[in-house]
């Protein structure tokens, strides 16, 4: 397996051109400056030398931020670029996309000015990140989780003096995340740190985890005494921003209009699928019925565990078995609930170590399981979602071959950038391109049950695709995009309640299907060029080998060309 991935990392690297290391020594320099200002992505990515910082919001330092990126982006527009290897040259095209994307969020988006939800999920990222992983003793994490916690009603200030007209539904999903966070840090902090005996250090915390709890609270009664009814902004991009947001973030250049037309085919074909599919299971019921009986086919909640931690090794077999694409490591990821402050907008979610962790690189498969104050209602229809065909595609998905699988390969990526960067539609393509594929490959034997759960969670992605479009162009109200998930994309209600909420804030969602088609469009064009050579392992474990990078970028890699990607 280590001679493959030897010949196959060989395939994507050559010799460097002079210029490369010059390129090398920019894209360092560019990652220390975006650290210094974004600490936890670095906790994240395993540089523990910002442990103990926590962003910082104010104005001054976003202004900063901003000078920054903006010397970066000068220097990128007189580097020498026709010089670097063909790996560098897409790094460089990479680089100087993400750059742009992150001015277009801090000087137009602005999710730091309108989202309240976003010093919520910093506040807490930043301190979960230590808490979760062993990559140093308890008492020298707790150390860092101090210095951070301390610095958490800071931020919190920042919050309040920098919120500008937040869109109604940002603040309410801040609201629906914020009693769960402050019990993440009353609660889960310090089951965290049960090993540590240091009276003195223990005193410390307990100042510094009930500073950030109340911080918290008092940011909670913030918004919802004084800001919610303040909250009366737009929440849409507006098609401009968002075709420079597909731009910049994905190196998508398709216009808008094309991409509906593609999107809506993609739900039609599944729709059609799913009919046929229903009618091989009962052929005198429509599809919605045989859905809802379908639907009605999971496990108790208390249940739901480990009926995932079942299905991992039985995956990761059947990969192997069936030649799909080489294993790089055996070890499978825990399976565990879901973070109390990402409950509001996640289903299910993997945790994975980033690619420069070496100490503690366990991963965890994240599930959101109902609330313990839920309705009986809403608790079976949460559940609906995890019916016997879902949870097989959202395995799939999440661990093998997906998310999981794809990190494993992470640490044979060509460059740092690679590493380090990961695009949407290539994460989530590759994640959801895998649930149609397993299935297409022979995994649960041509279960309809199974193929029905396959092309629920296509039909969802197709709903997030089109109405995420729709709604930040105006073409579709929050409420509207709801019944849409419900009616086209054969959705229960809670699930479509977080699904449009989420659209609003994560206006991009559309990765999950624009990624998955420009693989299966790669694939196809890839198989073409090698002919009767064509090898399905060989073209996966290739993918994986390129690293985060767009689709665009891999194309050239892999067919030498640049052209369309859909």
């Amino acid at each position: 397996m280590k001679t493959l991935l030897t010949l196959l990392l060989c395939c994507v690297s050559s010799s460097a051109p002079p210029a490369s290391s010059d390129f090398d020594a920019l894209v360092d320099r560019y990652f220390d400056a975006y650290f210094q200002f974004h600490p936890s992505s670095a906790t994240a990515a395993g540089f523990h030398q910002y442990d103990t910082e926590l962003e910082d919001l104010a104005p001054q330092t976003v202004k900063a931020e901003l000078a920054s990126l903006s010397q970066f982006q000068t220097e990128f527009d007189r580097f020498p670029k026709t010089q670097l290897s063909e790996t560098a040259a897409g790094d460089f095209e990479f680089v100087d996309s993400t750059i742009k994307a992150r001015i277009l969020d801090l000087q137009t988006t602005q999710s730091w000015r309108r989202d309240p939800d976003f010093y919520t999920q910093t506040a807490s990222g930043s301190i979960f990140l230590i808490m979760k992983r062993n990559f140093a003793p308890q008492a020298e994490r707790l150390r860092s989780v101090i210095a951070r916690e301390k610095q958490i009603p800071r931020l919190f200030d920042q919050a309040r003096a920098n919120l500008n007209n937040s869109p109604r539904v940002f603040t309410e999903i801040a609201l629906q995340q914020l009693p769960d966070t402050v019990e993440f840090f009353r609660k889960d902090v310090p089951e965290a740190f049960t090993e540590v005996k240091d009276s003195a250090l223990l005193a410390e915390f307990k100042r510094s985890n009930e500073g950030a709890a109340a911080a918290l609270q008092n940011y909670e009664k913030f918004l919802k005494d004084t800001w919610l009814a303040k909250s009366k902004g737009d929440f849409r991009l507006g098609a401009e921003n968002y075709r420079k947001k597909l731009l910049y973030e994905e190196m998508v250049d398709i216009p808008l209009d094309r991409l509906l037309e593609i999107g809506f085919a993609d739900l039609h074909h599944n729709q059609q699928r799913l009919k046929e599919v229903a009618a091989q299971i009962d052929p005198k019921r429509n599809p919605q019925e045989v859905l809802a009986e379908l639907q009605q086919d999971h496990p108790k909640p208390q249940d739901l565990l480990q009926t995932f931690r079942n299905k991992l090794r039985e995956l990761r077999d059947f990969i192997s078995a069936k030649n799909i694409a080489t294993v790089p490591s055996e070890i499978l990821p825990m399976v565990e609930e879901t973070p109390p402050f990402e409950r509001a907008l996640t289903v299910a979610s993997m945790d994975t170590p980033g690619a420069y962790e070496n100490k503690a690189t366990e991963a965890f498969f994240n599930v959101t399981l109902p609330a313990p104050d839920w309705s009986a209602q809403k608790t079976a229809e949460w559940m609906q979602g995890f019916n016997r065909g879902t949870i097989a595609s959202t395995a799939i998905h999440e661990v093998y071959p997906g998310h999981y699988f794809q990190f494993l390969w992470i640490k044979s990526a060509p460059s740092k950038t690679r590493k380090l960067l990961f695009t949407g539609a290539n994460a989530e393509g590759w994640a959801h391109y895998c649930e149609q594929m397993m299935l297409d490959e022979g995994y649960g034997n041509n279960d309809p049950k199974l193929r029905m759960g396959q092309l629920q969670d296509a039909l969802l992605r197709d709903a997030r695709y089109i109405a995420g479009i729709q709604m930040h162009t105006g073409k579709m109200t929050l409420d509207a995009a709801r019944e849409f998930f419900i009616k086209e994309g054969y959705q229960p209600p809670a699930v479509a309640d977080e699904e449009s909420k989420r659209g609003t804030s994560d206006p991009t969602y559309l990765v999950y299907t624009l990624g998955k088609l420009q693989i299966m469009k790669l694939r196809e064009d890839y198989a073409k060029l090698k002919g009767d050579s064509f090898s399905l392992k060989e073209f996966h474990d290739t993918l994986m080998l390129q690293g985060g990078v767009p689709l665009k970028i891999i194309r050239q890699a892999m067919l030498g060309n640049n052209g369309p990607t859909l």
